[in-house]
């Protein structure tokens, strides 16, 4: 069974899954890179090399082979509208595909004033796309919604997203026993340093923590146009005893610092589309404290299991303008994890088992496989929960 990925780059969010399927498909798997694009988020690997790799973007002949795969691999998955024209002509002919992408209302029904969504709904609703074999692989928990209120995808909605590497689970230890509370507790935040990853909470979380009496040290990792604004404010709060500004950091010194920390601290607003930076620290046994409008978070998060949703803090909020339902709402998280050390502890490693058993780039890889073929001989997918279930 030949399949084919169109999408923008290959990248570290994309790779893991990739490599699984050119093993698991004995060769029979192409990712079509649609777009030359130096941006990697944190990723320092080089994917030229990769051996499915087929650049579209490099010559005609290239372009050509790719639009040949569009009608002739058994299944073909489209990320992202530079991916439009080779989807219209495979389903010209009616042929087993998929969507792959996050919400597609961000912004409410405004998001219909891009020119980019305009224009695939138009070629979904005249080309009659809602009749023919078109599935969508949702890498968001809120997309699937979307996609009703947009009467796209009735009923044709997996679960899907972002499959960073994992750890082997023989490498995976049992929880260790913890009898007291009094002791130094890390918890850690890694974004951008903008509006929108609200900076703002982990620094007033931080004020609020240290005014309780708890033992604890944040660290937070990035840059960003809003990285000296947080130090100032770190500062007027009075917090800067318990914290510490790394700056820009090496993605395997990030994941090393994670193994050492107990809690990983995800504050985006319902801008972050889904955020891989959930699934590594799961994976690196951190509790994930996240807000709940994050498109990862309702998938990856079972509450009280392996980490916390808190209510999201409200897009318009910043430095000067507090939102303190959120602070409340994810101080409440962080302190039962403080004062709950033995239960914090096997949260911590449910969250690795979870992302080994559930969310790993293999079981994703075998799992979309399955819902293939399930698809192709008429049937439902056999999956009740995790990647490639019913969204």
């Amino acid at each position: 069974m030949q399949i084919v990925f169109y999408s923008v780059v290959l990248n570290q969010h994309q790779a893991p899954v990739a490599d699984l399927l050119w093993e698991l498909t004995q060769h029979n798997y192409v990712f079509v890179e649609l777009k030359q694009s130096a941006e990697n988020k944190g990723g320092t690997e080089d994917y030229s090399n990769r051996p499915y790799l087929l650049r579209a973007w490099e010559s005609q002949d290239k372009k050509a082979k790719a639009m040949e795969l569009a009608v002739t691999a058994d299944c073909c998955v489209f990320a992202g509208i530079e991916s439009l024209s080779f989807e219209k002509e495979r389903l010209k002919h009616g042929l087993l595909s998929f969507e792959m992408g996050e919400r597609w209302l961000k912004y409410g029904f405004k998001s219909l004033a891009s020119p980019r969504l305009l224009k695939w709904l138009m070629a979904y609703y005249l080309g009659g796309w809602n009749k023919k074999p078109l599935y969508k692989l949702c890498c968001s928990a809120f997309c699937a919604l979307d996609h009703e209120k947009l009467k796209t995808f009735d009923d044709k909605c997996y679960k899907w997203g972002y499959f960073t590497k994992v750890n082997d689970i023989s490498d995976i230890e049992e929880p260790l026993s913890i009898s007291t509370s009094d002791t130094m507790h890390t918890l850690m935040w890694c974004a951008r340093f903008l509006k929108w990853k609200h900076p703002e909470l982990p620094v007033l979380l931080a004020e609020k923590l240290k005014s309780k009496g708890f033992q604890f040290h944040l660290d937070m990792y990035g840059t960003g146009e809003l990285e000296e604004q947080t130090k100032q404010f770190a500062k007027r709060l009075g917090v800067t005893d318990v914290m510490t500004f790394h700056g820009a950091v090496a993605n395997n010194i990030v994941h090393e610092n994670m193994r050492k920390t107990e809690i990983f601290l995800f504050t985006s607003d319902r801008y972050e589309g889904w955020g891989a930076v959930a699934n590594e620290s799961l994976s690196e046994s951190c509790v994930l404290v996240a807000s709940d409008t994050i498109g990862s978070s309702p998938y990856l998060i079972s509450d009280g299991i392996n980490g916390f949703m808190f209510k999201s803090s409200k897009s318009s909020c910043s430095f000067e303008n507090h939102d303190m339902e959120a602070l409340d709402s994810i101080y409440e998280k962080v302190e039962y994890l403080l004062t709950h050390p033995q239960e914090c502890k096997q949260m911590q490693h449910n969250a690795e088992i979870g992302m080994k058993k559930t969310w790993s780039p293999d079981v994703a890889a075998k799992r979309f496989l399955a819902l293939v073929q399930e698809l192709k001989n008429g049937n439902e997918t056999p999956f009740l929960s995790g990647p490639c279930s019913k969204a």
